[in-house]
């Protein structure tokens, strides 16, 4: 599968859906993606393969760790994502795939700061500020 940026120039190639899907309601995911939540699918390390030219942007996350936005210095688009608190993983919001028909959020993360008119029904797992 594969996932880029608005004008092509940056692109992440994955072997296929993954179950790791996360819906974020953080206000850095709010910010990010310029929405109520971001959604990422996260995959090991390995898995990934990034073309093209990217920046890099590091932001301090509210537990004190830092979270790495890789995004296309063309069009700004963010990606690929790497936190400190889960360092196996690297994040590609839903959004830059062609076809995520098969990925649907299974965690739902950040809940107090979820808006009230959102739901993410397919979320099994609920959990505030990052975690149970």
């Amino acid at each position: 599968m594969k996932a880029s940026c608005q004008c092509g120039q940056l692109s992440a190639e994955v072997p296929g859906p993954t179950a790791a899907v996360v819906a974020c309601h953080c206000r850095a995911c709010q910010k990010r993606s310029g929405s109520p939540f971001g959604a990422a699918a996260y995959y090991p390390h390995d898995q990934v393969t990034l073309t093209g030219e990217a920046k890099r942007f590091t932001r301090p996350t509210d537990l004190g760790g830092t979270f790495d936005h890789l995004f296309c210095p063309d069009c700004g688009t963010t990606v690929t994502m790497r936190g400190t608190k889960n360092p196996d993983v690297t994040g590609i919001p839903l959004g830059l795939f062609e076809d995520v028909a098969a990925m649907r959020p299974l965690r739902s993360v950040w809940e107090e700061r979820r808006h009230d008119w959102v739901d993410i029904p397919t979320a099994v797992q609920r959990f505030s500020r990052g975690r149970p």
